[in-house]
């Protein structure tokens, strides 16, 4: 099982760039205009994009921001149990949290250059976000996040949505109801997805938000456990 310590569990949590439409730059207004058009609304409502704003803007790259990185790995101690560390980087200024998660990369690479990322749905979604602002901000990408050009094949990362499809892409499953079929404790314990950016913008709770995010690593490495057949290895927590 000495392939369990060259993964890196991971997830990411996302708020709109701003508190409110209003507050978009002029351009940015124009752009989301035009985004939010194209997005399912109920047919009951009056398209509003401000409205559309705070409730899908945070899943953009274009018009939203990361505001925690989780991260987690699994280790072996000498009596053979096993341990998951978990670590959140999260700052009001997203620039600090990618310096600081990239130079965990770094080191990362130095010491396991094949580690391999796991994370729920990290193809579609935080792999590429993570990607996205790394070039908003102007940042070059680590060797580990330069996937453009790659054949699927090619694209070591483990993506626990993928590994339960097998194979069958008709419909999305979310790591709440993998982990409720699976026996394993819920991570939505206290906010889910849609109200990080709440959270961030009008409560100014980034560690409230960080425990969401730390729990969704653990139930992730738990799920890709469980599904890749270790369902025997239930790892103590522990905070880096």
């Amino acid at each position: 099982m000495e392939h369990l310590q060259k993964i890196l569990f991971i997830d990411i949590e996302t708020a709109p760039i701003t508190a409110a439409y209003q507050e978009l730059p002029e351009g940015l207004q124009q752009q989301w205009n035009r985004k939010s058009q194209s997005l399912r609304i109920p047919a009951d409502e009056t398209p509003d994009p401000a409205k559309i704003f705070q409730q899908k803007a945070g899943i953009y790259a274009e018009f939203a921001k990361i505001v925690c990185i989780g991260i987690g790995f699994l280790r072996q101690e000498a009596n053979e149990t096993w341990k998951l560390y978990v670590k959140s980087f999260t700052n009001r200024d997203e620039r600090i949290i990618l310096d600081e998660f990239l130079a965990t990369l770094q080191k990362l690479s130095n010491k396991i250059p094949d580690f391999r990322f796991c994370g729920h749905n990290i193809r579609e979604f935080d792999i590429p976000f993570i990607c996205r602002r790394l070039v908003i901000h102007g940042i070059p990408l680590p060797a580990c996040l330069q996937i453009q050009g790659k054949k699927p094949w090619e694209i070591t990362h483990i993506d626990t949505l993928e590994l339960w499809r097998f194979g069958d892409y008709k419909n999305y499953t979310s790591l709440a109801l993998l982990a409720e079929v699976l026996g394993i404790p819920s991570p939505k314990e206290d906010i889910d997805g849609s109200m990080v950016g709440d959270v961030f913008w009008n409560e100014n709770d980034l560690e409230r938000i960080s425990k969401y995010c730390l729990r969704d690593v653990d139930t992730t490495t738990r799920v890709y456990l469980h599904i890749t057949g270790m369902r025997q290895i239930k790892p103590e927590l522990h905070f880096l």
